[in-house]
């Protein structure tokens, strides 16, 4: 009975996965614009003339949608400047094809890693099709974001981690927290659930690629970096905003958003110091968190919790998830607009899909504790061959 109805969602996956790519490839293949890749050729091009890097020029670009309206700027760290200016090297409509193009080869080889390792092939198949199907995905090659070959870089780590590889595991997660700092909750966790060789490495690596940018163009870049991020707060608002900010924006209590974010944070410290969990469980623990209680938390932060789903994947709330997460990205954008009720409801689906995930890591933890143990959560069964996870 299990097996039976384990296929028939798994069917129903498969089949809601298709309509989702079937919608999102033809706003992709008709889009003219440049959307926040302009931005990022913006960027680069100012940093490489001494100018603002963080700065409004005529790439950056302008979001103008019912109910909302805003700059766009590039928002990543520093050392972002120095690597958007090799997207100026030719018309940036080339550019910002090529580097699409780059994004999804480097997203299929994230996707064949993190499913070539399970033990059922025909989940890993249903798991492959859902992954492309994601509205991150979409929507981070409709922008012509950057997401993705850090999203490579973090299934990479997971990977390294479960099979003991700390060290490794350490330098791609510094590269992540070094582009994306929310993901500095990922170190700290590891750190202080004991597992200090992947935590010192992480921050080492993330700390030297910070530095590169104060040398190339002084202290100065980062007081504008710091000010533009400060100045950003109305962005809370935006429905692909999946945080507990983004949530709390729309319910009215925008101020509770920090403070749900920062009593999760205070929580897992406890938790790691306390628990001192096994290095994949704190790991989707810190995956989670660094999204929630960032004060932006996009839809294109949830690739990052690929491992994470794949991991629960048999519990039927994490399909609830899975499905959620591929709502097309223009259908919770028409919501903007419409009465605060729905904008708080269908239009925060996204936030509600990562509070359902956090409270199954959640239960599945307080399962583990009072059984007293580490028992494994409900996954895919995996190869004999898997390692067992060590505290690196």
């Amino acid at each position: 009975m299990a097996a039976a109805a384990r296929w028939i969602t798994g069917i129903l996956i498969v089949v809601a996965a298709l309509l989702a790519i079937h919608a999102e490839f033809f706003r992709i293949i008709h889009e003219p614009g440049l959307w926040d890749f302009g931005s990022f050729v913006a960027s680069g091009r100012a940093a490489s003339e001494g100018l603002n890097p963080y700065g409004i020029y005529p790439l950056t670009l302008r979001v103008e949608l019912p109910g909302f309206e805003a700059w766009n700027p590039n928002l990543n760290p520093p050392i972002s400047a120095l690597l958007f200016q090799a997207f100026d090297v030719a018309d940036p409509y080339v550019t910002y094809q090529v580097w699409r193009w780059i994004s999804v080869v480097v997203y299929a080889a994230a996707i064949l890693l993190l499913v070539s390792r399970l033990g059922n092939r025909a989940e890993s198949l249903v798991i492959a099709v859902w992954a492309f199907a994601l509205a991150g995905f979409w929507d981070t090659l409709f922008l012509g974001q950057i997401y993705l070959p850090l999203v490579l870089a973090g299934i990479a780590a997971w990977l390294l981690l479960e099979r003991g590889a700390g060290i490794r595991a350490g330098l791609l997660i510094g590269l992540v927290v070094a582009m994306k700092p929310n993901f500095l909750v990922w170190p700290v966790l590891l750190l202080l659930s004991g597992h200090h060789r992947s935590a010192l490495v992480a921050f080492v690596t993330a700390g030297a690629i910070g530095l590169i940018p104060l040398l190339i163009y002084g202290p100065d870049v980062y007081r504008q970096w710091f000010e533009l991020v400060a100045s950003d707060g109305n962005r809370a608002l935006f429905l692909t905003n999946g945080s507990f900010a983004g949530i709390a924006a729309r319910a009215g209590v925008p101020s509770f958003g920090l403070v749900l974010g920062l009593i999760l944070l205070a929580a897992l410290t406890a938790w790691a110091l306390w628990r001192r969990p096994d290095v994949l469980t704190v790991s989707a623990m810190a995956l989670l968190a660094s999204i929630l209680a960032s004060p932006l938390g996009w839809i294109h932060y949830t690739l990052f919790l690929l491992p994470v789903i794949v991991r629960h994947w048999k519990n039927p709330a994490m399909r609830v998830v899975a499905l959620l997460l591929i709502v097309p990205v223009p259908f919770i954008i028409d919501q903007l607009g419409k009465p605060a009720w729905v904008q708080l409801t269908i239009g925060s689906v996204y936030g509600w899909a990562l509070v359902l995930c956090l409270a199954i890591l959640m239960i599945d933890e307080w399962g583990r504790i009072r059984q007293g143990g580490q028992r494994k959560p409900t996954a895919i069964s995996m190869p004999e061959r898997q390692y067992r996870p060590s505290a690196s």
